[in-house]
């Protein structure tokens, strides 16, 4: 079979617009940036979303150990204020459809680092073994006097 030069430049349009086509259409099904807002989660009245799901990369807020009932910190220092932190990022993991075993990086901002075993100490009870890469800064204060703050990445394979 032969072509002329208009008929293969002709053919070869064709190909490029349909494959921009179905990629225009792939877009559309597949929202590009959705807000990740549990049922369970504080409310601080602050201006962030709980996460944001930027196809399948889910970036998780930071979060402190605040009661979502109350939206107060817990009570109990850097062990409680930790475990409440990881159940509250629990919630933003499940409702965008993911749990810990996707979180590939996190950063902790820990208040101080006389703290940081007791804080490593609970974070081995969510990631026992393979944990995610993980930055952990001390830093000079946190919202509401909190001891911790942790912030994550995760990506749905």
């Amino acid at each position: 079979m032969t072509f002329s030069r208009a008929g293969a430049a002709g053919l070869l349009l064709g190909v490029l617009a349909g494959a921009a086509l179905q990629t225009v259409a792939a877009q559309q099904l597949e929202p590009r940036r959705r807000t990740i807002r549990p049922e369970k989660a504080p409310n601080t009245g602050l201006p962030f979303s709980p996460g944001i799901l930027s196809g399948s990369t889910l970036y998780v807020s930071g979060h402190l150990g605040r009661d979502p009932a109350t939206s107060r910190l817990v009570s109990g220092g850097i062990e409680a204020e930790t475990r409440q932190s990881l159940a509250n990022i629990r919630e933003v993991l499940r409702t965008a459809g993911m749990d810990f075993t996707n979180v590939t990086s996190v950063t902790a901002y820990i208040a101080s680092f006389d703290d940081f075993a007791k804080f490593n100490a609970v974070y081995r009870e969510v990631f026992p073994t393979d944990p995610p890469a993980r930055a952990t800064v001390q830093v000079v204060a946190l919202n509401d006097h909190a001891r911790i703050e942790l912030q994550m990445i995760a990506v749905k394979q």
